[in-house]
């Protein structure tokens, strides 16, 4: 598969689908509650994108090669879950820290984002590993430009990661994106600069880094989808859509309840 470049409509498209995405955030939200289950927020996601947007959800019978099709419309990644939690009837409880995952197709073009959510009173080491995550992810986002290198965003996010004591997940990466869900290029969270593809203006790809609050290594579950820690340390992931513009970039999957980019010295006194 070759890297796509999007056009003028392209990335129009790319924009819109990235919003619905983020939107889907917004309005699951206020459900993350303790007591709700991860099986009613997929319906709660399934329902607003299908009836609300007109949009199809991509994960929903997603079946790459070698995979049984995925069975719901977003993942949910609690706790120690590092990426594709299947959504079930296991109501949250306070504490727990969960990642959910949306994908929407709009109109031929996807739009890719996730967000941490914790669920009322969370432990303070807890919030460090999201609030460190959201950083290393906008690390890797601000190299993005024409003519820089993938392992510039890998090695930002990297000694960013690991610099506050945390592992970076090797066996999952970002990836470009546009009619299709899953592109060239595979964009690591690790690496050293200057190596790797050189950026290009109209390139797409999510930014997606999944930072361990322990040991790298992983586990998969038996339903054949579900990452976790190997060593059941806690896991955050937070995901962008991002666009290499003529100078620089524009992250695609903003909305209204967006959080803000990180300021300068967040996460440092957690």
């Amino acid at each position: 598969m070759t890297v796509t470049i999007k056009d003028a409509a392209g990335i129009e498209g790319m924009r819109r689908a990235g919003r619905l995405a983020s939107e889907v955030l917004d309005y699951l939200g206020p459900f993350v509650q303790a007591g709700v289950s991860t099986n009613e927020l997929d319906r709660l996601a399934h329902d607003y994108i299908v009836g609300v947007q007109q949009a199809i959800p991509a994960p929903l019978n997603y079946a790459p090669g070698g995979y049984a099709p995925y069975p719901k419309s977003i993942c949910t990644s609690v706790n120690q879950v590092i990426c594709h939690g299947i959504p079930n009837d296991k109501p949250l409880k306070r504490g727990d820290i969960v990642n959910i995952d949306v994908t929407v197709i709009k109109d031929g073009w996807h739009g890719d984002t996730s967000r941490m959510f914790v669920v009322g009173a969370t432990a303070p080491a807890a919030l460090r590993l999201c609030t460190i995550t959201y950083e290393a992810m906008y690390k890797g986002i601000e190299r993005v430009r024409p003519g820089a290198r993938l392992g510039d965003i890998g090695h930002a996010i990297q000694q960013h990661a690991e610099a506050a004591g945390y592992s970076v997940v090797r066996e999952f990466c970002g990836h470009g994106i546009g009619q299709q869900f899953h592109e060239e290029p595979q964009v690591l969270h690790y690496g050293r600069p200057g190596t790797g593809m050189a950026l290009q203006a109209g390139m797409t790809f999510t930014i997606e880094p999944m930072i361990n609050q322990g040991r790298r290594e992983i586990r998969e579950m038996g339903d054949g989808w579900t990452i976790a820690t190997k060593d059941r340390s806690l896991s955050a992931q937070w995901e962008h859509t991002v666009l290499c513009t003529e100078s620089g970039f524009e992250i695609l999957t903003l909305s209204a309840g967006s959080p803000p980019p990180p300021s300068a010295n967040a996460g440092r006194q957690a």
